[in-house]
């Protein structure tokens, strides 16, 4: 058993095992992913939300996510949707209550992520969170209820906080037509206002501009919602727009800075890609293997920020994936 904080030899190799965790609200089963060199020191953690019909190991191998823990040094937790919950085992962003903080799901993943960095030594000032579609959208309902436990969020062909409020209305909001409730509205600000990050969160946002499943549009919703956000504490953000290809796909990427410079929105827009996981691989479904390593970004992106201890990670020019353990010390 790898718990507490004490130092430990190193793995030699990585673990992937199975939790499980019930309240009140229901019951959800878990991976975490604890990385080649771990020895009980804290490091940073990343939770992973799949996407519908998806299950962590599928997604796992798709983002390639657990190799790159193992390569930057991070704590990889995947919380499972169940089919009583959802038949697709899809995450119920769409609902109501499921929207606020000691919601349904939201409770549970965030409970999901508080045992698993109690058992593991995971850095509590640098817990992250990304998704893929259904996910996506949860990770950004995480991110707006949750802004105490996590420092930044990652969204992939996902939606925004509150874009439907039923089914029927997420299946219009998927269709790019008029959101409903997308942004914070005075309760839940009022609701969350106890935090110092309440209504701003660092967002990065992938998104391909011929996903025919999530229009294209609610990924902009996202940035958009999270500009505003920085915009409503008087932060003013610094844009700096970039055209290029990778692995075979071309993509826009802007990126909004603090005054700090340190990057607090992200917005790549992939060309030519569908509803799939960017840079991913074909182990896994919803992976596309051309266009920039969306997981190799996402984790960059996260280390950029500062530490809510005040330690700042200093943002750097992209760089390839097998680089990105130079950022963190092991």
């Amino acid at each position: 058993m790898l718990t507490g904080l004490s130092k430990q030899p190193r793995l030699r190799e990585g673990l992937f095992v199975d939790r499980s965790y019930s309240n009140n609200l229901g019951k959800r089963n878990y991976k975490v992913y604890i990385p080649k060199g771990y020895r009980g020191i804290p490091m940073p953690a990343v939770v992973m939300l799949h996407g519908c019909t998806q299950s962590p190991e599928d997604f796992a191998a798709g983002t390639c996510m657990n190799d790159l823990a193992d390569r930057a040094g991070f704590v990889v937790i995947y919380p499972a949707q169940c089919v009583a919950a959802n038949g697709l085992k899809c995450w119920s962003w769409f609902n109501a209550k499921d929207q606020v903080r000691e919601g349904s799901e939201p409770s549970l993943i965030a409970a999901i992520t508080m045992e698993a960095a109690a058992e593991f030594a995971v850095d509590r000032q640098r817990i992250f969170i990304a998704g893929l579609s259904a996910g996506a959208a949860m990770a950004v309902i995480l991110g707006a209820t949750y802004p105490d436990l996590f420092s930044a969020v990652g969204a992939h062909s996902g939606l925004p906080y509150r874009a439907a409020r039923s089914v029927m209305s997420a299946l219009a909001a998927m269709r790019g037509e008029p959101l409903e409730h997308s942004n914070l509205d005075a309760d839940s600000v009022a609701q969350l206002g106890s935090f110092p990050d309440s209504a701003a969160m660092p967002t990065i946002v992938f998104h391909g501009d011929q996903d025919a499943t999530v229009s294209i549009g609610n990924g902009a919703a996202i940035v958009e919602q999270a500009v505003d956000r920085f915009a409503n504490r008087l932060v003013p953000l610094r844009t700096t727009h970039e055209q290029g290809s990778a692995n075979g796909r071309e993509f826009t990427a802007s990126t909004f800075f603090d005054p700090r410079e340190r990057p607090m929105v992200a917005h790549w827009v992939i060309h030519g890609a569908g509803h799939a996981w960017s840079g991913g691989s074909s182990k896994g479904s919803y992976s596309d293997s051309q266009g920039p390593d969306a997981s190799a970004e996402m984790v960059r992106f996260f280390f950029a920020q500062e530490s809510r201890r005040g330690k700042l990670q200093i943002w750097r020019p992209r760089i390839r994936a097998v680089e990105i353990g130079a950022m963190i010390s092991p």
